[in-house]
């Protein structure tokens, strides 16, 4: 492959080209490509746009799949594999699609935009009387992406997404913008690198969106250099979802295992228990805003959600936040505990036991149990019983 494009605010990587080895953002032109060179396209317009739309700050990479000539003249395999890396790579695919069943059908376009209708980074636009859109629109509408009608406007809503750019270099290009901007991801990275690890690779499985549409779970089929190892280890996916805080409520007792612990059951669809519910600490995450999130905050909500009782923030105490099942999640469990008064303790056993954030699908019924009813009962899992004996120890 060549490196012929030089370095700008806009940075132009061509069919065949290898990309920067850093950007702000990158931002891939798919849609049907001319194979005739009677055809003209359409990308090159697009390119011009992008460099007066482009504000920055940084560099935008713009990935286009065809050589500056126009056309593809390397090999069909040589094609699809760079079309494929620079898809991965891309922060937003601008699916523009100016359909012309003589002259542009657009039929592979068909196949890329099933693969990344509902990857949280796609954008669909087409002129009104393009036609065959119907279906494609539609998957914009389920999936919640943006759609236009010029190829300005289209640009425009990719541009949105994904500004402003967050810097990224080397195997950190992978991680596309909607993952590097989430915490949990930036979390679990830096303790990697921390340990002297290096990212070589990453390549996004799927995406789950949250409610404002940001990724909420997701996974990713890493390779990292494990420092200490001396080797490249390629074979895991990394799960990830906001870190969460739980609240161990409890009353004492003169013998620990009477110890009155507040539980919460839920019905989870993941659930093998006997019930089918999970029976768990109070807790859960708050997706961050335009600041970071606050641990103990989130746990005096998620406390007064799932169970009604509303406390002081002065009044929890904090055991720290680790992971609770690091072979199979990277997220981390912010660990908080208050002790109650029987009035607080005969309040929530006479009061309603139903709650949560209907909207959410979210129902908990508030359970009072013991210490030893806790470590004895089999549908309690081994996370929340180590978290209840971390605050009580």
């Amino acid at each position: 492959m060549s490196t012929l494009y030089e370095p700008t605010e806009v940075a132009v990587v061509y069919a065949g080209m290898e990309p920067p080895e850093w950007w702000d953002a990158a931002l891939f032109l798919a849609g049907p490509t001319p194979r005739s060179p009677d055809v003209a396209s359409w990308r090159p317009q697009a390119v011009e746009l992008l460099r007066e739309l482009w504000q920055g700050p940084g560099r935008l990479a713009v990935f286009v799949p065809e050589t500056q000539a126009g056309g593809m003249p390397h090999g069909w395999d040589a094609q699809v594999a760079w079309e494929d890396a620079g898809l991965h790579l891309s922060d937003v695919i601008v699916f523009w699609v100016p359909r012309d069943l003589a002259t542009l059908p657009g039929f592979t376009t068909n196949v890329e935009w099933g693969r990344w209708e509902g990857s949280g980074r796609a954008v669909l636009g087409a002129p009104p009387d393009a036609p065959g859109l119907r279906y494609l629109r539609h998957y914009a509408q389920v999936h919640g992406v943006p759609v236009a009608g010029t190829l300005a406007a289209t640009l425009l809503a990719a541009l949105a997404a994904i500004t402003p750019g967050q810097r990224r270099a080397q195997a950190h290009r992978r991680l596309p913008l909607p993952l590097w901007r989430d915490a949990a991801v930036r979390t679990w990275l830096a303790a990697q690198e921390g340990a002297g690890n290096r990212l070589r690779s990453a390549r996004v499985a799927w995406t789950w969106p949250g409610p404002d549409g940001r990724p909420f779970f997701w996974a990713a089929h890493v390779a990292v250099e494990v420092a200490a190892e001396g080797r490249i280890k390629d074979n895991e996916v990394v799960l990830g979802r906001p870190d969460i805080s739980v609240v161990v409520a409890y009353l004492p007792a003169p013998r620990t295992a009477d110890t009155k612990i507040v539980l919460v059951r839920e019905f989870r669809s993941g659930a093998v228990t006997t019930d089918g519910y999970v029976h768990e600490l109070p807790g859960g995450s708050t997706r961050p805003g335009t600041g970071p999130v606050d641990p103990l905050a989130t746990a005096v909500a998620e406390l007064a959600e799932e169970t009604g009782l509303r406390v002081a923030p002065a009044r929890l105490r904090p055991h720290g936040a680790r992971q609770v099942a690091a072979t199979l999640s990277a997220h981390r469990v912010h660990l908080f505990s208050v002790e109650l008064t029987e009035a607080e303790l005969d309040g929530l056993a006479a009061g309603p036991r139903e709650h949560g954030v209907t909207a959410d699908g979210e129902r908990t019924t508030v359970e009072i149990t013991t210490y030893g009813e806790l470590l004895a009962c089999p549908d309690v899992d081994w996370g929340t019983a180590g978290l209840v004996t971390t605050a009580l120890r």
